[in-house]
């Protein structure tokens, strides 16, 4: 009977001892209180608190996310909104966090609501619209400053939607189309306007490439007639000198020069010409042309005699 009560001791001693053992996780904090009183703080590891006389309470470090459940905000166009938003927040200090404020979640929560309708309250409702990134950074300053004696750092503040009234959605909706029925309108203006202008660009270098090509062709055609002149003139210029010097080497009397002049008035006279004009030195000629009607008189008597 007492080898019976003797294990039974033992066990109970075993439970005892067993139940004051405590193992805190890396990412925890844990929080030594004896006889109601704080005693101390320690980290991750195993360890051992006194039964009935010590209590440990553990605090998670990680990074908590907080729903904050959606309520309606007055914007300062006095439109009536609603919104929800999330929190993200870690603990800092697991003393602060658990002795000077009794539910840290349920006062965040309460605390972010508040804010929040500060915030939207100072904004009208197409800003409140398009300025999220803003609204989430005004929040987390204000609900982080608030917070920092409570041991907890608020890391982000999201807002999920903001949900005007149904009337609203409708104008905004009918606004929205209009704008882009005006961008696509300007748009196809523009369009026609480029092509149009393209197009007369187009036309006005097509002109000018014409124009330059019938330039270059008229001075091509310049060119090639100024060349046929040049060499024509220096042709009949050759031509004269050999004639000329022929001439001179032949000792022409002025009999030949005369019958010569002869012919070349016949060639001017054979012309369209209505007018001849006939040099000063005329009666010379004449003179000579005399001199050789005597020369043909005197021959045909000597051959009838």
């Amino acid at each position: 009977m007492l080898y019976f009560l003797f294990l039974i001791l033992i066990f109970f001693l075993f439970l005892v001892a067993a139940s004051g053992i405590r193992i805190v996780r890396p990412y925890e904090r844990g929080l030594v209180e004896r006889l109601g009183k704080f005693r101390k703080e320690v980290k991750a590891g195993i360890h051992f608190i006194i039964p009935f006389f010590d209590r440990m309470i553990k605090v998670d470090l990680r990074e908590h996310v907080i729903d904050v459940p959606p309520q309606e905000v007055i914007t300062k166009d006095n439109v009536v909104v609603t919104v929800d938003a999330v929190i993200y927040y870690e603990i800092t200090d697991a003393y602060k966090a658990v002795y000077n404020v009794s539910n840290f979640e349920f006062a965040t929560i309460k605390l972010a609501q508040t804010n929040l309708r500060n915030v939207i309250g100072e904004l009208e409702l197409d800003q409140t619209l398009t300025s999220r990134e803003e609204i989430n950074t005004k929040l987390r300053t204000v609900l982080d400053e608030a917070t920092d004696k409570w041991g907890i750092r608020i890391t982000r503040v999201e807002i999920k939607k903001i949900d005007p009234p149904k009337d609203i959605m409708e104008a905004m909706s009918k606004q929205m189309k209009a704008e882009r029925t005006k961008r696509a309108a300007i748009l196809e203006a523009e369009g026609i306007r480029q092509s149009e202008i393209l197009k007369a660009e187009g036309q006005k270098q097509a002109a000018i490439l014409k124009a330059e090509g019938e330039a270059e062709a008229i001075k091509k055609v310049a060119e090639a007639n100024k060349y046929k002149l040049i060499a024509e003139a220096q042709g009949q210029g050759e031509a004269i000198m050999l004639v000329f010097k022929s001439i001179h080497e032949g000792n022409p009397t002025n009999d030949v020069i005369a019958v010569r002049y002869l012919e070349t008035l016949k060639e001017m006279a054979n012309g369209n010409a209505t007018k001849i004009f006939l040099p000063m030195e005329l009666s010379g000629i004449l003179g000579s042309i005399g001199a050789i009607s005597e020369m043909f008189k005197s021959g045909g008597e000597k051959d009838n005699a």
